[in-house]
């Protein structure tokens, strides 16, 4: 007997329980974004290997680890990709939309990382995400989070989650730091972990926010980041905490927060949950403002965020366990035998012609009147429409609410009528 195929690991199936959470939030979501007048883009899956190396960093997690690169039939290195900023910033520079324009986005799909499968962390992943392009001083920053503040009122979830805000500079700025940092490492390298020593020299700043109580030990005798800020940057930083002062946003200054990739500057956020264990970081961002000149483009100031959809979906199905948003059908269609299908089909479709929001089901095939009951009982039906041979020889068909299990025969012609009564 052949062994059966099963998904591959990492990637996960979403059945219609799943799905039905899912796009109530989504809904949610894309309400929202369209509420700020934000447009939706849609960008390809596969990439070249090439754009992310140079937009994300060559010595980043992401790149050295994490993509799905294969090459095709040219030999071209394609990649799956392993998040939305780079294909976006690609696509605005090669359809010329940034030239003096304020463009923002939004964009909604699976990305792709070879991680250690966990909760909350797969190998195919989805997020939801935002690119503002052509806008400068702080206020932009504000109106993002300020954004993501108004998802998770709508949602119910408010309370669960908390803001984490810093400023990392500008180049220059993390490049003095780097050196500090480097030269303080070095002088304690028998404190460090293997993650730490690996990173020392690679990409020393992502070191900053290990999960490692002993290396934040360790690094609480540094000097922060910010003690290192350029005068632009610490004015920038210190202008956006005031808006989300004035606005009642609550965040907390964590210094030692830079984000995983290499394009960002300034300011970067998460927003994090005490609920889901070591995968406690929901949404998150930052300015961008080199990636444009970066990847070919002209200098544009940039910012955007990303947010996982699967921790999303799991954040809220543990705030609320009993959540199920699979909907009822209105009407359920029984017909006893397979003689009957072309009465009823044209039937429902004429029902649907009028009140097309109606959610109905036909069984087409037929079969003992019990079974069928319990089938419309499964699916939450109202109303079952029952085709019998007296109905059809009558042009009647008979009507139950399956609420009160009050029942009628009417005539076919006043079907419509009947059924606006009931619903």
């Amino acid at each position: 007997m052949a062994k059966n195929i099963q998904a591959v690991r990492g990637m996960k199936d979403y059945l219609p329980v799943d799905t039905a959470i899912w796009q109530c939030i989504e809904n949610t979501l894309k309400q929202i974004l369209n509420s700020y007048g934000y447009s939706e883009i849609r960008l390809p899956i596969v990439e070249h290997t090439s754009l992310f190396s140079r937009a994300i960093g060559e010595v980043t997690d992401v790149v050295e680890k994490e993509m799905y690169s294969f090459k095709d039939r040219n030999g071209e290195s394609l990649t799956l990709r392993p998040e939305g900023t780079a294909g976006c910033v690609r696509a605005a520079i090669e359809h010329g939309i940034l030239l003096n324009q304020e463009q923002r986005f939004w964009y909604i799909g699976p990305m792709f990382r070879y991680e250690r499968p966990q909760k909350g962390r797969y190998r195919q992943f989805h997020q939801i995400g935002v690119e503002i392009f052509g806008l400068q001083g702080p206020g932009i920053d504000a109106e993002l989070i300020m954004l993501t503040a108004r998802w998770w009122k709508a949602l119910g979830i408010t309370e669960y989650l908390d803001l984490e805000l810093n400023s990392i500079g500008s180049l220059e700025t993390r490049t003095k730091y780097r050196s500090e940092l480097v030269s303080f490492l070095e002088k304690h390298q028998n404190l460090l972990d293997i993650d730490c020593k690996r990173r020392m020299y690679t990409n020393p700043l992502r070191i900053l926010d290990s999960k490692n109580p002993d290396i934040q030990k360790l690094l609480k005798n540094m000097p922060t980041l910010n003690e290192f800020l350029d005068t632009d940057s610490r004015e920038h930083f210190n202008n956006l905490c005031s808006l989300l002062d004035d606005m009642n946003i609550k965040y907390h200054v964590n210094n030692n927060l830079v984000r995983g990739l290499d394009y960002y500057n300034r300011t970067v956020f998460e927003w994090v949950t005490t609920k889901l264990g070591s995968q406690h970081t929901i949404c998150g961002g930052g300015r961008y403002d080199g990636l444009v000149k970066q990847l070919g483009g002209r200098t544009t100031y940039s910012i955007g965020f990303a947010m996982g959809l699967e921790r999303l979906v799991l954040l809220i199905k543990i705030i609320k366990p009993n959540i199920n948003l699979i909907s009822n059908i209105d009407i359920y269609f029984i017909i006893l035998n397979q003689k009957m299908q072309s009465i009823a089909i044209q039937l429902v479709e004429k029902l649907r012609d009028a009140e097309p929001t109606l959610k109905l089901i036909v069984n087409l095939e037929g079969g003992k009147l019990k079974k069928q009951f319990s089938n419309a009982n499964k699916y939450g039906a109202r109303i079952v429409l029952i085709l019998g041979e007296n109905e059809i020889k009558k042009e009647q068909i008979l009507i139950k609410n399956m609420l009160t299990g009050f029942q009628q025969t009417v005539n076919q012609r006043d079907l419509l009528t009947n059924l606006r009564i009931l619903l």
